[in-house]
């Protein structure tokens, strides 16, 4: 598409009132803009970004219940306003008006700033994502036009930003398990600290990959590589799916839900919780579900760019942002209604068996391939994996003597069974 058409979009973002908009929100003031603007386009940005994701959150929460009920052939949620969209505003007056109780053996600061530490991080990790962007004329760069993406926060440390936020979540439910004094719940807190930290490791190696590769650690950067070659789910697709199941071990979904598992440990980490405290932990998980879908989009998958059709504009730009999160989103509710959850053993094998040295390998053979300018290592290196850890796992059990049914349940008989 060429950058200088025009179209109904170009000349609807070119009008005097988003022309304002524009500068309110990209121009800072140590370039010309000014400090008032700014400053208040920034406020009401924040606001804005908030706002939609906690609405996001709920209307995740409509869409598992209506996927799930699709994909199990039964109607779901269809009786609180059109095709059941109103439903979260039920189950929100639900929690408002239930009874908050605080069990008398808990620790009590802990136990109610516990949520708040879950939620809190996953709404700000947000701050640095790049959600639209305009592909405008600059006369710095090559070619003449540059890739500019929008964010609340635009640092340059992007990566390690969300590397370092999305870490805190674990205190949250580490606390609340701890802080209530129940069993059940500590349990479930330790189960959510081992799990988050291990599969964190993975997760941020993935993204060392990536890192490499674009030669920045500012996410606007990363979306911009990606738009001038190709997107890194094609070049490192070893790392995106790493990146992807980490991510989902990360916000406890299933497979990876052994911190809320009910048959064992009756709600885990928030048995004790109730109205809306519990809430805020159930609305964190979804939280996390959607700004874990947009870090994919972005890291992975172009961010807001799609094959020339964010020329169009920002508004553009933010619909195919928009798209492509709401596909991961539905891959999460997916992935989630298909898999069985893991025993506890194999999570934890996958993630530190598994997970770390092939994510390290990746690593290490990536940079080799850029070190030595040879990158097509880095397209046939997946596959060399991939291959090695089918066949270690085919090897593996042959030197694992399993006793067969017969003799684990055979009956003992003679001197042995009578003692």
């Amino acid at each position: 598409m060429n950058p200088a058409s025009t179209s109904l979009v170009t000349q609807f973002v070119s009008s005097p009132v988003l022309a304002g908009l524009y500068d309110w929100l990209s121009l800072h003031p140590d370039h010309g803009g000014d400090l008032i603007g700014w400053a208040v386009g920034r406020l009401v940005l924040i606001l804005v970004i908030v706002n939609v994701t906690l609405v996001m959150a709920a209307l995740l929460v409509w869409a598992e219940r209506r996927v799930s009920a699709w994909m199990q052939d039964r109607l779901g949620p269809n009786r609180v306003g059109p095709q059941g969209l109103l439903q979260p505003l039920a189950d929100l007056g639900k929690f408002i008006f239930k009874e908050d109780f605080d069990p008398g053996h808990v620790n009590r600061w802990m136990y109610l700033i516990a949520p708040l530490i879950a939620l809190v991080p996953a709404l700000i990790t947000f701050a640095v994502i790049p959600y639209t962007g305009v592909y405008e004329p600059d006369a710095q760069v090559e070619g003449g036009w540059a890739w500019n993406s929008w964010a609340v926060a635009d640092v340059n440390i992007g990566v390690l930003y969300i590397l370092a936020i999305t870490s805190l979540a674990v205190y949250g439910l580490a606390l609340g398990g701890w802080s209530s004094n129940s069993k059940y719940s500590l349990l479930g807190g330790v189960r959510a600290s081992a799990q988050m930290i291990s599969y964190e490791l993975s997760l941020g190696l993935a993204v060392v990959s990536v890192v490499l590769i674009s030669s920045s650690l500012h996410l606007g950067d990363i979306v911009a590589y990606q738009a001038n070659t190709t997107w890194f789910v094609f070049q490192q697709p070893l790392a995106f799916f790493i990146f992807l199941v980490a991510a989902y071990a990360e916000t406890n979904r299933l497979p990876f839900d052994l911190p809320e598992a009910e048959s064992e440990l009756v709600a885990g980490y928030h048995t004790e919780y109730s109205a809306m405290k519990f809430a805020a932990f159930f609305l964190a998980e979804y939280v996390n579900m959607f700004v874990g879908s947009a870090l994919v989009v972005t890291l992975f998958c172009g961010g807001w760019t799609f094959f020339g059709l964010e020329t169009a504009g920002w508004l553009a730009a933010l619909a195919i942002f928009a798209v492509k999160t709401l596909f991961f989103c539905f891959v999460f509710i997916w992935v989630r209604w298909t898999l069985p959850r893991f025993r506890y053993d194999q999570l934890m094998r996958l993630g530190w068996s598994w997970f770390i040295p092939v994510a390290l390998a990746n690593v290490v053979l990536t940079a080799t391939a850029i070190a030595l300018d040879r990158t097509w290592v880095a397209w046939i290196l997946p596959g060399v994996l991939v291959l090695g850890g089918l066949l270690a796992a085919w090897i593996a059990p042959g030197h694992v003597a399993v006793p067969r049914l017969a003799e684990r349940t055979a009956p003992v008989s003679g001197e042995e069974g009578s003692r």
